[in-house]
């Protein structure tokens, strides 16, 4: 009678054990609650060109407030708004600085007042956004609405000059559904959306754009382990061209990028009970050849670029 008496505990031990290194981890947003998070990355892009280095840094911020107005069995929809971005870039020591809370002008002759006039735009207008359980954006519900708004008098652009079809391409890509699917991903998609055990890993795959260059993106997360009410995960990710990557075009030229490969690594800690980010950190490490040519020329341009990601949830 002891001994059964004595397994039925060690089973009981052990399922208790269990229980409290396995969790639900996915979105669980309680209705009509803003929850903000913040980001902050670093990149340092160094490109050879006829032996000489040019290197490009940046920093790029942004806060952004996500509601859950009401959810379905398959998914969430949310209002998501870019409170604040900013970019500064660095290259060869000429500084453009680029920002919503600037309001910028649209007709200006300067890039940085044109971007920023778009991003002041676009912080000041909601995303509506389905989401699932992994934290996938699968539809932005008004971005036809949120395009019109924006670029209602894009026309009036007045840059001249080589940049200036790259520019306006890059407007058009910022409030693209793609883009701000992307923009979003970066705070929500990294989840399994089930119950998983310590130790258990997951597989997420995304092709994004950055700079231009469209990238796929094999992540594998793995939760490390369970620190109370928070859930401890790491993440490898393989970075390359997407097969079905276009070349660029810049001030005529096209630029081929195919051979550009890498690798992101990242911590991050995650609220169980919500899904959300209490504080990720990451490294990214990227490298290639991109293919340049026009009309009388071609040549190869060794790129390396390096850069440092954190995400923070602010009570």
């Amino acid at each position: 009678m002891k001994k059964i008496l004595f397994s039925g505990l060690v089973v009981l031990f052990c399922i208790s054990v269990q229980a409290q290194n396995s969790v639900n981890l996915k979105m669980n947003l309680e209705k009509n609650k803003v929850y903000r998070l913040r980001s902050v990355a670093e990149q340092t892009i160094a490109q050879t060109i006829n032996g000489v280095q040019q290197t490009t840094e940046s920093n790029t911020s942004y806060s952004v407030s996500i509601k859950m107005l009401d959810a379905t069995p398959d998914f969430m929809i949310t209002e998501v708004r870019f409170d604040t971005m900013a970019t500064v870039t660095n290259t060869m020591g000429k500084v453009v600085s680029m920002s919503s809370a600037n309001e910028g002008n649209i007709k200006s002759a300067e890039m940085a007042d044109v971007v920023s006039c778009i991003m002041n735009r676009l912080s000041k207008n909601a995303i509506y956004a389905k989401l699932d359980f992994m934290g996938k954006p699968v539809e932005i519900v008004n971005a036809r609405m949120l395009s019109e708004i924006i670029l209602k008098d894009t026309a009036d652009i007045s840059l001249a000059g080589p940049t200036a079809g790259a520019v306006k391409k890059q407007i058009l890509a910022m409030i693209s559904e793609d883009e701000l699917k992307t923009m979003i991903e970066m705070f929500t998609y990294y989840l399994p959306g089930r119950e998983v055990t310590a130790g258990d890993t997951w597989n997420v795959s995304q092709q994004m754009k950055s700079g231009g260059m469209m990238l796929d993106i094999s992540t594998s997360f793995r939760l490390t382990g369970l620190e109370g009410d928070n859930a401890v995960i790491t993440s490898e990710s393989a970075i390359k061209a997407a097969d079905n990557a276009k070349p660029l075009e810049s001030g005529g030229a096209t630029v081929t990028y195919g051979d550009l490969r890498g690798l992101s690594r990242t911590s991050m800690k995650i609220d169980a009970r919500t899904g959300l980010i209490l504080e990720q950190n990451g490294k990214t490490h990227l490298s290639g050849n991109l293919g340049i040519s026009a009309p009388g020329f071609s040549m190869q341009m060794p790129m390396d670029i390096n850069g440092k990601t954190k995400v923070i949830g602010i009570q």
